[in-house]
């Protein structure tokens, strides 16, 4: 499972769908997400601030792909923050619709008066509430070792206030592990993970909706 869907799992109840986060930060975290995976399929880097495409050519995830065509279209702005808070206006319904195409969550409508409101419900609860536990379970063994993509989920996690999602039942070395992990990502993940952490922090101090 890519990273941004396992954030959008970990960031939604495993049964009903509803955002555990604040709309700014889960909307951030999955644009981190998307981002990350770029990073990660060697696409583009992040260096002091800068979102720099390396690689144009299109990546086999349909999503990725959308993400990458638009850094590529607007290659004017290149700052992580401003890309963070553009990917993060529609992330939710992006990544939603991703793992709904994968047959993991489905889409769900209601009306209320003039208004619609999209949900994306787990298909099997199982599913959905696995990534969590299977990154507990890492934080607590020794092996086998957190991929680098595990790291950086986890990253994203504690950079929107969810790590207490995959740590509510682990013991201390867990938690020294988590940040070890996080501390050890490359310097491109790394300071995405940072600049995330910074654009959530500043979101929802200022109450974006």
């Amino acid at each position: 499972m890519l990273i941004a869907d396992e954030f959008f799992l970990i960031a939604h109840n495993d049964i009903r769908g509803k955002a555990k986060l604040h709309p700014a930060a889960t909307g951030l975290g999955l644009a981190g997400g998307l981002l990350a995976e770029l990073v990660l399929y060697g696409h583009v880097t992040v260096s002091a601030g800068v979102v720099s495409v390396v690689n144009r050519r299109p990546p086999a995830d349909a999503l990725a792909h959308t993400v990458l065509d638009q850094l590529v279209g607007e290659s004017q702005h290149r700052s992580v923050r401003t890309w963070l808070s553009f990917l993060a206006q529609n992330a939710t319904t992006s990544v939603g619709e991703r793992l709904a195409r994968a047959g993991v969550l489905r889409r769900q409508e209601s009306r209320r008066l003039l208004r619609s409101t999209v949900t994306y419900v787990p298909i099997d609860p199982n599913t959905a509430a696995w990534p969590a536990t299977r990154l507990r379970v890492l934080l607590e063994r020794s092996e086998p070792p957190p991929t680098l993509a595990d790291a950086v989920v986890l990253g994203l996690l504690t950079a929107a206030g969810l790590s207490r999602e995959v740590l509510w039942s682990a013991e201390p070395r867990a938690h020294h592990r988590l940040t070890g992990l996080v501390a050890a990502l490359p310097p491109p993940l790394k300071e995405l993970v940072a600049h995330t952490e910074a654009a959530v922090g500043a979101a929802v101090l200022r109450g974006v909706p």
